[in-house]
Order: C-alpha cells, then structure tokens, then sequence
C-alpha cells in the first residue's frame, strides 16, 4: 500500500496541475486557446474533463431576462456590418450558430 501511495500520489498531483493549467487556458480569449488547443495531443481529449471544465469556464454572467451584449457582425453576402443594438425595440431577433442547410 505504501509503495502504490508513493507512485499514486506524484501521478495526481501532476494530473490536477496539468488539469488545473487547462482549466486556466479556458479562462482565456478564443485566440489563445485555440493557440494552445492546437499544440495538445488527441488523447487529453480523453485524460481531463473537458466539457464539465469548459462549462464552468464559459458560463459567463447573463441570466434569464438579461439583454444581450451587443455585437457586430458582417452580413452573409459581407456587404455591410450589422449591430445587434440596431434592433433593439424593434423587432425580434434569433441568432444561429453554425451551419443553416
């Protein structure tokens, strides 16, 4: 028993210091994260829990009834630029986030 703590507990606390790392590069800005995403290797997909880490991450401040943030955004044909506070009042507004086919 002596000799598996021996091994066992450097093993975790590498393992919670790499996930702790992680979990500090979520904190980031998209671009960073991506930067650092692109140099893991595949299987720590699997070793750390992502999606339970990213969700605390991201989860943001808004709640329910909040008013959105305002952005700006290129049209479809990229023609002009488009701000969501330019429909506040308005009319309503959805927003779709990857592919509409």
């Amino acid at each position: 028993m002596r000799k598996f703590l021996r091994y066992a507990i450097p093993v975790l606390a590498v393992y919670f210091l790499l996930a702790g790392g992680l979990f500090v590069a979520m904190l980031q800005p998209p671009p960073v994260f991506g930067r650092i995403m692109s140099m893991l290797p595949t299987f720590s997909y699997v070793l750390f829990p992502f999606e339970p880490m990213w969700l605390i991450a991201r989860r943001g401040h808004l709640k329910i009834g909040d008013p959105a943030p305002d952005f700006a955004l290129k049209t479809a044909n990229s023609s002009e630029v488009v701000r969501l506070s330019s429909f506040r009042g308005r009319e309503p507004v959805v927003l779709i986030f990857g592919s509409h086919t």
